[in-house]
């Protein structure tokens, strides 16, 4: 019965792939505008591939309990990655704005999930957003979103802090751009090494914040400030 089930899983998977990914480069690339096409479509195929998987690890898919998981499931899967269905043109919604403000702009601790690419279990945590306009300055929720269109993705930590920081460089041209995320990986305190109090903390400096250690100083007192 396992045997049947690996293989119908397989052939599943193959289509898939196919579909709805027919011009897609990697999904873990730095484009900015990444859009799988008809996403919403794919449901009833991840149902049934989450239904074969309950069936592989010798669960009933039909019992009670079960018989809505499959399709809860790939809807959740849906939300979880969300992003890939969002552009950073449309999140913007032409909230940039001319200001003569040249000093240092910073929004903290903005609260952030997403799926370790890995496992496909969560991680978690908080991301810090620094800029240095020059002559344009963003409304500051775009920031909380531009968050959102990477982190609602299957990423890796270092990948995802990369592409906010060089979201907000295309969005507003500034100066410099300083990203730091602390986050928390449940791959590590779920299974593995099972080290529940671990954080994950990484860094991008773009422009004047990694030519200028004063300045990149500055971003990093006033982020660890209470």
């Amino acid at each position: 019965m396992k045997e049947t089930n690996t293989v119908l899983f397989e052939e599943e998977k193959k289509e898939i792939a196919k579909k709805g990914h027919e011009n897609c480069t990697f999904h873990h690339d730095l484009e900015l505008d990444h859009r799988p096409p008809t996403r919403e479509d794919m449901l009833p195929e991840m149902s049934r591939s989450y239904k074969l998987l309950l069936a592989s690890l010798g669960e009933n898919p039909e019992r009670q309990g079960l018989l809505k998981t499959p399709e809860r499931a790939a809807k959740a899967m849906l939300f979880f990655t969300k992003g890939y269905d969002q552009s950073l043109e449309e999140v913007l919604n032409d909230a940039i704005f001319d200001e003569d403000h040249d000093e240092m702009v910073v929004v903290k601790d903005i609260e952030m999930f997403s799926m370790c690419e890995h496992h496909l279990v969560p991680f978690y945590g908080k991301v810090s957003i620094g800029y240095l306009p020059c002559g344009k300055i963003l409304g500051l929720s775009k920031l909380a979103r531009i968050v959102e269109i990477y982190s609602r993705r299957l990423q890796v930590q270092e990948r995802l802090t990369k592409q906010i920081a060089v979201a907000v460089t295309k969005a507003v041209q500034p100066a410099g751009v300083a990203v730091i995320v602390e986050g928390t990986h449940m791959c590590m305190v779920m299974r593995g090494v099972q080290k529940i109090n671990s954080k994950t903390v990484t860094s991008t400096m773009l422009g004047v914040f990694r030519d200028d250690p004063k300045t990149r100083e500055e971003f990093l007192n006033l982020v660890q400030s209470k």
